[in-house]
C-alpha cells in the first residue's frame, strides 16, 4: 500500500515538473555533445598536429645545418616577428607582398564579416584607433544587422513560404502541415544547391588550392558565422581581379546568410517543431495569465475612456473630469464610434 502511494505520488511529481525533466536531460545532452565533439576532433587531429610539428623541427633543423653562420635564437626571432606580423595579415613572403589587407574592398570585407559576426581572423585593426573604432562599430552595427535581417527575412518568407504553402493548402486541399514539411524540404535543397554546391563548384575553379571539399567547408562554415579563418577567398598573389572578385563575395555571404535564415525560419515554423520546443519551455500559469489578461482589458477601457473624456470636455468646454474605465455601455461606445 505505501509502496503503490509513493509511486504514485513519484509519478505526480514527475508528470507535474515534465517541463523541467526535459530541459534538465537537455542540458544534459548538450553537454554529453560537446564531450564527444571534442573526444573526435582530438582523435583525429592530433596525429595530424603531432605530424606536423615534427616535419617543422625537421625542416628547422635541416635549415640551421645548412646555415651554420646563423644562430638558432636569431632564427627564433625572426621567425616571431613572421608569425606576429602572420597574425595581423601581413606576410613576409614575396608572393604575398602585393595584397593589401587594408584597401577599400578588403576594408569592405571585413566589415561584412564583422557586422555578419562571421570573424574570419585573418585581417584584425593594426592601430589603437582602428581597434577602439572596431567595438564601437560593432555595437551600433551588429544590432543594426540584425534588425536589417530579421526585416529582410520576414518579408522573404511572406512571399517564399507562407504565400505558397497557404495557395497549396487552400488550391488542392492538402494538409497544411503536410505542405508546409514538404516545402521546407524543397527549400532546403534548393538554398543547399544555389549556396553550397554551386559555389563550392567555382570557387574551386578559382581558387588555385582548394578542391571541392575545402570550397564547401568554407561556404558552410561562413554561412553558417564560424568563421574560422582558415580558408578565405581571393588572398592568392596571382587572383585575378581581386577587388571585383572580393564585392562578388562580399554580397555572396549576405545574401547566403539570409538564404540561411529564411530555411531556418521555415523550419522553425512547422507544427512538429514548435510541439518539440514547447517540451523544453516553462509553461505559464493560468492564473497569470489571466492577470495580464485583465491588465490588458482595463488599459484598453481606461484608453478609450480617455478619448471619450477628451472629446467632451472639447464640446462641452468643460473642467477634466476622471470617468470610471468600465462604466460605458455599449451604447456609449457605439455612440463614439459615430
Amino acid at each position: 500500500m505505501l509502496q503503490s502511494l509513493s509511486s504514485n505520488s513519484c509519478v505526480r511529481l514527475i508528470q507535474s515538473n515534465k517541463s523541467t525533466w526535459y530541459f534538465f536531460f537537455l542540458v544534459l545532452g548538450y553537454v554529453l555533445y560537446l564531450i564527444f565533439g571534442a573526444v573526435v576532433f582530438s582523435s583525429v587531429e592530433l596525429p595530424y598536429e603531432d605530424l606536423l610539428r615534427q616535419d617543422l623541427r625537421n625542416v628547422k633543423r635541416q635549415f640551421l645545418q645548412e646555415n651554420e653562420c646563423l644562430s638558432e635564437e636569431r632564427l627564433e626571432e625572426f621567425l616571431g616577428k613572421a608569425l606576429e606580423a602572420s597574425n595581423y595579415g601581413v606576410s613576409v613572403l614575396n608572393n604575398a607582398t602585393a595584397n593589401w589587407n587594408w584597401d577599400f574592398t578588403s576594408a569592405l570585407f571585413f566589415a561584412s564579416t564583422v557586422l555578419s559576426t562571421t570573424g574570419y581572423g585573418h585581417t584584425v585593426p593594426l592601430s589603437d584607433g582602428g581597434k577602439a573604432f572596431c567595438i564601437i562599430y560593432s555595437v551600433i552595427g551588429i544590432p543594426f544587422t540584425l534588425l536589417f535581417l530579421t526585416a529582410v527575412v520576414q518579408r522573404i518568407m511572406v512571399y517564399v513560404t507562407r504565400g505558397p504553402v497557404t495557395y497549396i493548402h487552400t488550391r488542392w486541399g492538402f494538409s497544411k502541415q503536410l505542405v508546409a514539411l514538404v516545402h521546407a524540404f524543397v527549400l532546403g535543397l534548393v538554398t543547399a544547391s544555389c549556396f553550397f554546391f554551386i559555389p563550392a563548384a567555382a570557387f574551386s575553379s578559382l581558387e588555385d588550392n582548394w578542391n571541392f571539399l575545402e570550397s564547401f567547408y568554407f561556404c558552410f562554415i561562413s554561412l553558417s558565422t564560424i568563421g574560422l579563418g582558415d580558408y578565405v577567398p581571393g588572398e592568392g598573389y596571382n587572383q585575378k581581379f581581386r577587388q571585383l572578385y572580393k564585392i562578388g563575395i562580399t554580397f555572396y555571404l549576405m545574401l547566403g546568410l539570409i538564404a540561411m535564415l529564411v530555411v531556418l525560419e521555415t523550419f522553425c515554423e512547422l507544427q512538429e517543431l514548435k510541439q518539440f520546443r514547447k517540451m523544453f519551455y516553462v509553461k505559464k500559469e493560468k492564473a497569470e495569465d489571466r492577470v495580464h489578461i485583465i491588465d490588458h482589458e482595463h488599459l484598453s477601457f481606461s484608453s478609450v475612456s480617455d478619448q471619450a473624456a477628451s472629446l467632451r470636455e472639447d464640446k462641452l468646454n468643460e473642467p477634466f473630469m476622471d470617468v470610471p474605465p468600465l462604466t460605458y455601455s455599449a451604447s456609449d461606445f457605439s455612440s463614439l464610434n459615430r
